[in-house]
């Protein structure tokens, strides 16, 4: 017989789990070593960042997989040391822990086949399948060596479970033992949220797939950090698009096509220089309805709004008053403003598909020769933005850790948006132009608060937001002035937006349309023409618009809108609101279910949304337009076809 040894209860649960996490490792490592030829070459600095980086899901993946395990191995019952209680745990961690190296196992084939990690999708893509046990007896038999790692896998797991047994922390089991074992479920409960989540920072969301991309060096090796368990936890009940199929491919393509292509050619130009820097500014919450330039009407003409600098302007810009997000949250706006990706559904940073590959404005203006930088004042890592802007293509991400002054920290999102904001407007004077920025601001959220030397400097008005919108506006003001003494100013084109709107007060703003309702301006000095533009105008309409106002000379993929060449009468907007598509088009706001029409609404003659004219006008264009879009992009996203080669 082979030797076992007793040891304190909690010294052998720690023992297991450190154990499947180191399973978790190897697996990481036999599925680069089965699969390097399709990663670049990588750095060995950069491989040991892989790996570590990996620890962090595979412990969340871990905490889900043996909740169960962890439970009933904590209970504080004298019971659970008998033969039988045993046993059972025995068999709950190795079938447990079996399918999730499986899982591991099995994505070192079909990586190959798919080029990223299992997702949730999986049960709905073999669902229709009727002979999935023949396969997987097929699978099992055609790659042996696969089924023999993790036959090995399963060795191991049972042979070191089986030689560490567990005896009791205390002699006996009175008061004491109970108070303890209590103190210890409570311990490892709390350290399990936090490493489910991937951490403790209150102001952080769980890590997600998208996560993964703060660790690599390039955007193939997201598959490496990531493992299968972890990559199907978190895709668990979201929604995944089906395939949709309204038109034939050269039929689709006339309708609508998302592919841009460039009349002016690269060659012969001066890529690198006579081309404007870009600012992109990111405002949070500041919706479309409290900005007194957009809203003359508003009240009576009596309305002036909190922003009197953005006001100021946009009187100098073109500037759209019929702008919108393409949805309601920070994780929805990013993707929309800096790569033309609409998050339909659900957010594209949060869903199966995030780690497809994507054309940034970002990457695209890498190509010739801008340097590209994100700021973002909250903790990095913050709302998955640093992972993201990676896949995005930016050379650096610039957050509260690199500004590096905690003396200026909120206590709650980040830095405050007046120091954080002249830290972008000197830090740019260290970049080579051109250059490409990107500002997310962070003050312009709950809890509304602002610095203690500005409390009753600015008005409050009726919504708690107002006050802290017009202390972003005076650091945007602030920006501005030490902006505009630089040598860069004058070449740069600045574009503001917001990332979402908030809570409305007025009811003109409370449809499902304007609760969308977001600033767009653009600016140049002596360059751009001042003028409002009531056309429509989206989030993802930004980046093809910005390649055109610098001659790009490339094909790439957008979902938007170029607002310099596509008359009023083209333009469109997109948006998901209560399991529907809002479709604006031509004055109409058109609901799509994914199948057929529900509602229409009038919005020059009803912009309460008050009346459905459904039946009542034909809306044929808007819909073979819609459903063209609708396949363009499922299709593509499915199909992780989203960038041109």
């Amino acid at each position: 017989m082979h030797k076992s040894w007793s040891l304190n209860e909690y010294v052998v649960l720690i023992l297991r789990f450190v154990l499947i996490l180191i399973l978790f490792s190897i697996s990481r490592l036999t599925f680069f070593w089965f699969n390097a030829d399709l990663f670049r070459e990588i750095s060995f600095v950069g491989f040991l960042n892989l790996l570590i980086g990996g620890l962090r899901f595979d412990i969340s993946a871990l905490l889900y997989v043996n909740s169960l395990f962890l439970l009933f191995s904590l209970f504080p019952l004298k019971i659970k040391f008998k033969s039988w209680y045993q046993k059972g745990l025995r068999i709950l961690f190795l079938v447990t822990n079996g399918i999730a190296l499986a899982g591991n196992v099995a994505d070192t084939i079909y990586y190959r086949f798919t080029l990223k990690r299992t997702t949730a999708s999986v049960f709905e893509q073999f669902s229709n399948e009727e002979n999935m046990g023949a396969l997987w007896v097929r699978f099992i038999f055609d790659y042996w060596y696969a089924t023999l790692v993790w036959i090995a896998f399963m060795f191991l797991l049972g042979y070191v479970y089986n030689r560490i047994k567990p005896q009791p922390a205390l002699k006996t089991f009175g008061w004491r033992y109970w108070g303890l074992s209590i103190l210890i479920m409570a311990l490892v409960g709390g350290l399990s949220v936090g490493g489910m989540r991937g951490g403790f920072r209150h102001s952080t969301r769980p890590i997600n797939i998208s996560n993964a991309a703060k660790y690599v060096e390039r955007p193939e090796q997201v598959a490496i950090v990531l493992n299968t368990p972890f990559s199907i936890f978190r895709t668990l009940g979201k929604t995944a698009f089906k395939p949709v199929h309204f038109f034939e491919d050269q039929e689709l393509s006339k309708i609508y096509s998302p592919v841009y292509q460039p009349e002016q050619s690269a060659s012969g130009s001066n890529i690198e220089q006579d081309r404007p820097n870009v600012v992109l500014i990111i405002l949070e919450s500041f919706g479309r309805e409290h900005i007194g330039a957009f809203n003359r009407d508003l009240e009576g003409g009596s309305y002036e709004g909190f922003t009197p600098f953005l006001d100021s302007l946009i009187e100098q810009s073109w500037a759209f008053d019929h702008a919108y997000a393409n949805g309601r949250k920070s994780i929805d706006a990013l993707p929309s403003v800096i790569a033309s990706v609409p998050s339909l559904v659900q957010p594209y940073i949060v869903s199966e598909y995030s780690t497809n590959k994507i054309n940034g404005l970002a990457g695209l203006l890498s190509r010739i020769g801008y340097e590209t930088a994100f700021y973002h004042g909250a903790p990095n890592g913050s709302m998955g933005f640093h992972a993201f802007t990676k896949m995005a293509g930016y050379d650096a991400y610039k957050g509260k850790t690199e500004y590096n002054n905690d003396e200026d920290f909120d206590g709650m999102w980040g830095i405050w948006d007046e120091p954080f904001f002249q830290f972008f407007a000197k830090d740019m004077g260290q970049l080579q132009e051109p250059f490409f920025t990107t500002l997310f601001s962070v003050s312009s959220h709950h809890p509304f608060a602002v610095p203690e030397q500005y409390v009753d400097t600015f008005p409050k008005g009726p919504l708690p937001l107002h006050e802290v919108m017009g202390y972003s506006d005076m650091a945007l003001r602030k920006f501005f002035e030490t902006a505009s003494a630089t040598d860069w100013f004058d070449n740069t084109l600045f574009i503001i937006t917001a990332d979402h709107c908030t809570i409305p007060f007025h009811d003109e703003y409370k449809t499902p349309v304007e609760g969308f309702a977001i600033p767009l301006v653009f600016y140049k000095p002596g360059d751009i023409d001042a003028r409002m533009d009531s056309g429509l105008a989206q989030q993802t309409d930004i980046m093809p618009t910005v390649l055109s106002y610098i001659d790009y000379p490339y094909p790439y993929i957008a979902f938007g809108n170029d607002l310099l060449s596509q008359s009023e009468d083209e333009r469109f907007v997109v948006n998901y609101i209560n399991e529907s598509y809002q479709f604006l088009y031509n004055n109409y706001a058109v609901y799509f279910n994914g199948e057929e029409v529900t509602e229409v609404y009038d919005l020059m003659n009803d912009p309460l949304q008050e009346n459905n004219i459904i039946g009542k006008t034909d809306f044929k264009d808007a819909r073979r337009l819609f459903k063209a879009y609708l396949q363009q992009y499922v299709t593509r996203m499915i199909n992780d076809d989203m960038t041109v080669n």
